[in-house]
C-alpha cells in the first residue's frame, strides 16, 4: 500500500511540473498600426510623453540588419557586419553545432543568437545542427559565381552571404527539406531573430528558389512580424513603407517600428530615454525600432 502510495506522489508531482511549466517562449504577436490619415488608428506621436529628435543620415540607408539584398540591391561597404570571426578559432560560439570546414566566417553578434537557437532546440531532442557556409567575402563570391553560375550563386556584391547576416544550415543526418532540424527551424527561428529568407511559397517575390538551409538574421520584433503575416523581407519593407509606423508586443515585450524615407541628413522623433536601433533598407529609407 505504501509502495502504491509514493508512486502516486510521484504521478502527481510529474503531472503538476507539466501543467505549471511555463514555454521558454509564449508565441503570441500583437501588431497594431498607426496610420495619420486615418482617424480611427492612433497616430503613434499621441503614445509619447517626451520625444526627441535624432539625425538620420543618407548613410545610414546602406547598413543595418534590415538590408534588402538581391540582384536589384547591392551591398554597399558600410554594409558589411564588421565583427566578423572564423566560427572555428571559438569553441563556445559552436557548441551545439558542426562546421562543415574550418573556415566558416560570420558576425559574432549573429553567431551568439545561432548558438542560443541551438541549445533551445536541443532541448526538444533537435539537435543535429550544421553550418555549412556563412559570411563570404567579394573575392569568394566572385569564384563561386565562376564556378557555380547564375543558376546556384549570385555575384560579388548582390549575396547576402556578403553581409555576414546570413548562414547557410544544415542537418548531419539527412537532407534539411526533411530534416527534423530544417522543419525546427522553419516553425522555431523567429523567436531569435531569424527568417527563412527564401521560402517555398515566395520564389514570385524573392525571385531565389525555395532554400530552406538559408536562414538571415533581422532581429524581433521584425522576425515575429514576418512570421506572424507570411512577409518575405520585400514584402515587409513594403508594409513597413506603407504603413510608416506600428506597435508590436511579443510575449509582454513591446516594441515601436517607425519608417522614414531619407532622401539627404534630415531628423525623426523618436521616445525619449528609451533604446532604439537604426537599420536602412538599402533602398531609400531607414527603420527606428523603439523597446519600449
Amino acid at each position: 500500500m505504501k509502495k502504491w502510495g509514493f508512486l502516486l506522489i510521484i504521478v502527481l508531482c510529474i503531472s503538476f511540473v507539466i501543467i505549471y511549466k511555463k514555454p521558454f517562449f509564449q508565441e503570441t504577436v500583437d501588431i497594431r498600426m498607426y496610420n495619420q490619415n486615418n482617424k480611427d488608428k492612433l497616430d503613434y506621436r499621441e503614445t509619447l510623453e517626451n520625444q526627441q529628435k535624432i539625425k538620420i543620415t543618407k548613410e545610414q540607408i546602406y547598413k543595418g540588419n534590415l538590408l534588402l539584398v538581391n540582384r536589384e540591391y547591392p551591398i554597399r561597404e558600410q554594409g558589411i557586419k564588421k565583427d566578423i570571426v572564423n566560427l572555428s578559432n571559438d569553441n563556445e560560439l559552436t557548441a551545439g553545432y558542426g562546421l562543415l570546414n574550418n573556415n566558416i566566417r560570420l558576425s559574432k553578434d549573429i553567431a551568439l543568437s545561432f548558438s542560443k537557437m541551438v541549445a533551445d532546440a536541443e532541448k526538444e531532442e533537435v539537435r543535429y545542427f550544421l553550418i555549412s557556409s556563412g559570411y563570404r567575402d567579394f573575392d569568394q563570391q566572385s569564384r563561386l559565381y565562376s564556378e557555380m553560375g547564375s543558376d546556384y550563386a549570385l555575384p560579388a556584391g548582390y549575396s547576402e552571404h556578403n553581409l555576414g547576416l546570413s548562414l547557410d544550415i544544415g542537418s548531419t543526418q539527412e537532407q534539411m527539406s526533411k530534416a527534423l532540424e530544417g522543419k525546427w527551424v522553419e516553425k522555431n527561428a523567429w523567436k531569435y531573430g531569424f527568417i527563412l529568407r527564401y521560402p517555398k511559397d515566395k520564389v514570385s517575390v524573392t525571385g531565389i528558389k525555395y532554400e530552406p538551409w538559408h536562414i538571415r538574421y533581422v532581429g524581433l520584433p521584425h522576425s515575429a512580424i514576418m512570421k506572424e503575416k507570411n512577409f518575405a523581407l520585400e514584402e515587409y519593407l513594403d508594409y513597413l513603407k506603407k504603413e510608416k509606423s506600428i506597435s508590436v508586443s511579443i510575449d509582454g515585450e513591446k516594441y515601436m517600428v517607425l519608417y522614414s524615407s531619407v532622401s539627404q541628413s534630415t531628423t525623426i522623433d523618436v521616445p525619449e530615454n528609451r533604446y532604439y536601433e537604426i537599420s536602412g533598407d538599402n533602398m531609400n529609407g531607414v527603420i527606428v525600432t523603439v523597446y519600449e
